[in-house]
């Protein structure tokens, strides 16, 4: 049921017709009902295994905070930690971990080894779903957060169906006390959400889609040699993750609103960042801060040393790369980014002042230019492909050849960094929400025929329900 499909906009009318009419138990149960349906069509194998690790890790929260005794407190935080890290690693990982085993004895001379040892399918969502059941269990280890309620509020805010399949990752201080108070119809936090799911939907369909038409035609080869094709696949798969992303959290945050609930902002125009830890600040907000508060700051954070901080960077980076995926190209995407933010820190670049705004726009062009150096081992299917596709770039091109596609690039490319630089100088999460209602009204139909017109035409999955 992908976002910007009808079948979804059809479930989500008439969750939302059914769900005004409802108190706000029986809002709840409905919702948690909707929300494990939503899953199910994705693939109903694995609704059992988060319902599960839902019922487990609730019952472990009413332990941890029903006993002083501190050794066995912990012992529960283990065994929690442990189920819901041991799902993610049997499911995502042990093939991955299997087949590098596998190549790295053969590379010792220990052949004959199968490299297809299990092949095991990756449960929908189960990295994101993990991440809010470890940050909640946290929480209430620290008593930062007291548990839930009951079962079904916990369980409700875990598949909440807009954030349960590609995040944004929700926070328990967040969104847990939302489900468990009354929420009421507010009509101008429901038009702003429905203006949210349209700018969504262009984010996706007319931006992403139509620029990975390029960047999966240049990164299969298909655009021809040499240094423009390549850099236009660049570009392109740029701009194809970050529509594809944006918008699946506008539509995600749209749709929780028209339900009364209110999902923390996950992007905030992250190619217009002056450096890199200006643009983690901006850039998948919501894993960027769980890395943050969950991994960093307890690895040490900055409080021991520059040494250790570089470390600590570093570390949490290679994690957040693997999280993305079990593929040494999201390991080395990781690596670079640790190692960049740890240079910024050595250099002292993500502290200083930005003077002018020339001086701004260069350093944005700058950073937007290493974050896609990264993004060729993101896209890459191997790190040897990604080495072939940056060699590719010491060649030259036929700009006879490669023009149109410089137009057809360029003409979506201006679209997305229109709608982020004014979304930027009004400081607003979309570009209609500060006009006029009636101007409002405008935006969003325009917007609504533009998709219309410019989607690519085919319903293309969101990059980040791989994950």
């Amino acid at each position: 049921m992908l976002f910007d499909t009808p079948i979804y906009f059809a479930f989500l009318i008439l969750v939302t017709a059914i769900y005004w009419r409802l108190g706000l138990r029986r809002q709840n149960l409905m919702l948690l009902g909707a929300s494990y349906f939503f899953y199910g069509w994705w693939d109903w194998r694995f609704l059992l295994l988060m319902v599960a690790s839902t019922v487990v890790d609730y019952a472990i929260s009413k332990r941890i905070v029903s006993t002083e005794d501190s050794s066995y407190r912990k012992r529960l935080l283990v065994v929690s930690l442990f189920m819901n890290f041991g799902f993610l690693a049997y499911f995502k990982y042990l093939n991955f971990f299997l087949d590098s085993t596998a190549h790295l004895l053969s590379s010792f001379g220990v052949n004959g080894i199968s490299h297809t040892f299990l092949r095991i399918v990756l449960p929908p969502a189960i990295s994101f779903y993990t991440f809010q059941e470890v940050a909640y269990i946290v929480d209430v280890y620290k008593r930062n957060l007291p548990p839930a309620e009951s079962l079904v509020n916990y369980a409700l805010f875990i598949s909440l169906f807009p954030h349960l399949i590609a995040g944004p990752i929700q926070r328990p201080s967040h969104l847990l006390p939302q489900v468990q108070q009354a929420r009421r119809f507010d009509s101008a936090s429901f038009f702003n959400g429905c203006l949210l799911i349209v700018s969504g939907l262009v984010r996706k369909c007319v931006i992403a889609d139509n620029c990975g038409i390029i960047a999966n035609s240049a990164f299969a080869g298909n655009l021809g040699a040499g240094w423009l094709p390549h850099l236009l696949g660049v570009y392109a798969f740029a701009f194809q993750i970050y529509g594809d992303f944006s918008g699946y959290s506008d539509i995600a945050r749209g749709s929780a609103q028209l339900l009364g609930f209110h999902f923390m902002v996950n992007f905030r125009q992250p190619y217009l960042a002056t450096s890199l830890q200006d643009f983690w600040r901006r850039w998948h907000i919501s894993l960027s801060t769980w890395l943050r508060d969950y991994l960093y700051i307890p690895l040490g954070g900055s409080r021991e040393g520059e040494l250790k901080a570089y470390r600590n960077l570093l570390v949490t980076m290679l994690l957040g790369g693997l999280w993305h995926g079990a593929n040494w190209t999201f390991v080395v995407w990781g690596a670079l980014h640790g190692v960049g933010l740890a240079l910024e820190r050595f250099l002292g670049l993500a502290r200083s002042e930005v003077p002018s705004m020339a001086a701004r726009v260069t350093r944005a062009i700058v950073v937007f230019h290493a974050v896609c150096l990264t993004w060729i081992f993101f896209r890459a299917d191997s790190v040897s492909a990604a080495l072939a596709y940056l060699a590719g770039f010491a060649h030259s091109s036929d700009m006879a050849q490669a023009m149109p596609i410089v137009g057809f690039v360029a003409f979506f490319v201006t679209l997305g960094v229109l709608m982020d630089v004014l979304s930027e100088c009004f400081h607003a999460e979309h570009v209609a929400e500060y006009l006029p209602p009636a101007f409002q009204v405008g935006t969003a139909v325009a917007a609504v025929l533009l998709v219309s017109v410019m989607s690519a035409g085919v319903a293309t999955p969101f990059i980040y329900f791989r994950f």
